[in-house]
């Protein structure tokens, strides 16, 4: 079973990668290294650097002709989208139906694509579910909606199969630590370093936090099912900003306080998403809890920042 990963060579691609290749998958990686880093690529992966919008990258279905693809290359600033929806809609919209045309061109069994909580926008309740309205208040949101549209016309008009992810708030080794990177990633960096984490708001909105081993484990998974389904992958739970800081300062032994700043823009005040459907169809579920996806996050940075 050949799988092209999008995005292989940052956080969340890299880790299925990683996974991929341990469960016996021959894995092609595609990735502009614009965020990613191509020292996470795993060795036994074959790593082409190309950008999801260049018409090159039919050279690489040609050669390689992947029978799944896993599309995680993306513009995933909520702030930057904000500020340039021009090249926020031309990667991770025009990009993607780039990659959707060379998928029907070269005969794809299945396109998995990584979408997020964002698409929902403002909860009328919690969990929230598939059904639940979508209303995004951010062009990353409107552009990940977008492409769930082309993705059952594609269905409809070519036969190409998918599964849509939408997932909550991934965090774990490899996420980005810097400018507007994970929250985890970020306080782990400032704590580590003896600097003050920044929390917009209050601290008390709330966020459901998913392990990135988990969610390498359903995208594996939806290889085999959930066809034609729209799936959250998250824990079904949400803590505070403020109480997950304090899990972290705990594990990084730190005596920093945080600062707080105004909210952003685009960002909502709860939210959690209902993981029960995912759970049915993929016969997955999240096996990582917080404290101990955290603990291992903190070793991983604590690790290279010791080596470098």
């Amino acid at each position: 079973m050949k799988v092209l990963v999008t995005g292989g060579a940052g956080f969340i691609g890299s880790n299925l990668v990683d996974l991929l290749i341990e469960r016996g998958c021959d894995v092609v990686v595609l990735d502009s290294l614009i965020t990613g880093k191509e020292e996470n690529v795993h060795k036994a992966a074959r790593f082409y650097r190309a950008d999801v919008r260049d018409r090159s990258i039919e050279e690489v279905f040609e050669r390689e002709k992947p029978d799944y693809v896993i599309h995680h290359a993306a513009q995933i600033r909520v702030q930057k989208s904000i500020e340039d929806p021009l090249y926020d809609a031309s990667v991770n919209i025009l990009g993607t139906v780039n990659l959707l045309q060379q998928c029907v061109r070269y005969g794809v069994k299945k396109f998995i694509y990584a979408s997020s909580a964002a698409v929902y926008g403002n909860p009328l309740y919690l969990g929230i579910d598939e059904s639940h309205r979508v209303q995004p208040l951010s062009f990353y949101g409107v552009a990940k909606h977008t492409v769930e549209h082309y993705l059952y016309v594609y269905k409809e008009l070519y036969g190409l199969n998918y599964t849509v992810l939408r997932y909550a708030n991934v965090y774990g080794p490899r996420q980005d630590y810097t400018g507007e990177g994970g929250v985890v990633a970020v306080f782990i960096d400032r704590l580590l370093h003896g600097k003050k984490p920044i929390i917009y708001g209050d601290g008390e909105q709330t966020r459901d936090f998913i392990y990135v081993k988990d969610v390498a484990e359903a995208n594996y998974r939806a290889l085999k099912a959930g066809d034609g389904e729209i799936l959250n992958i998250s824990t079904n739970k949400c803590v505070t900003i403020n109480y997950l800081f304090s899990l972290l300062k705990e594990l990084t032994m730190s005596n920093q306080e945080p600062q707080y700043q105004p909210p952003r823009k685009g960002d909502i005040m709860n939210s959690y998403l209902d993981n029960k459907r995912a759970k049915e169809v993929l016969s997955w579920q999240p096996r990582y809890r917080l404290e101990q996806g955290l603990k291992e996050t903190v070793e991983y940075y604590n690790n290279i920042f010791t080596v470098r």
